[in-house]
């Protein structure tokens, strides 16, 4: 699998309704950290086919970005069952994406 593109028309079906647990990528492509984060979050979309990663352009969806709270990028939120579980802001290793599931 890969990362999923997400926008408001979409983040409802692709997020809150999905059957796997979702890590939402929050991120700008101006953000050199945002980008040092895409690869890790590709090869874990890759590996693993039990979450479903998915990304979030705040400059193109900011009424998401304001919605969530999002303040600082990248900002990584987990979401199970709909609801948020877990958050990390900046800059994440691999193991530290799979402990927010």
């Amino acid at each position: 699998m890969k990362v999923i593109e997400v926008t408001a028309e979409n983040f409802e079906a692709e997020v809150l309704r999905s059957d796997k647990p979702v890590i939402a990528d929050f991120y700008a492509d101006w953000c050199g950290p945002c980008r040092m984060m895409r690869p890790v979050l590709d090869q874990l979309a890759a590996e693993r086919e039990d979450i479903k990663i998915v990304s979030v352009n705040v400059d193109d969806e900011e009424d998401l970005a304001v919605n969530y709270g999002i303040s600082s990028i990248p900002c990584l939120i987990a979401f199970k069952g709909g609801r948020e579980t877990g958050r990390n802001i900046g800059l994440a290793g691999k193991d530290a994406v799979l402990n927010l599931i």
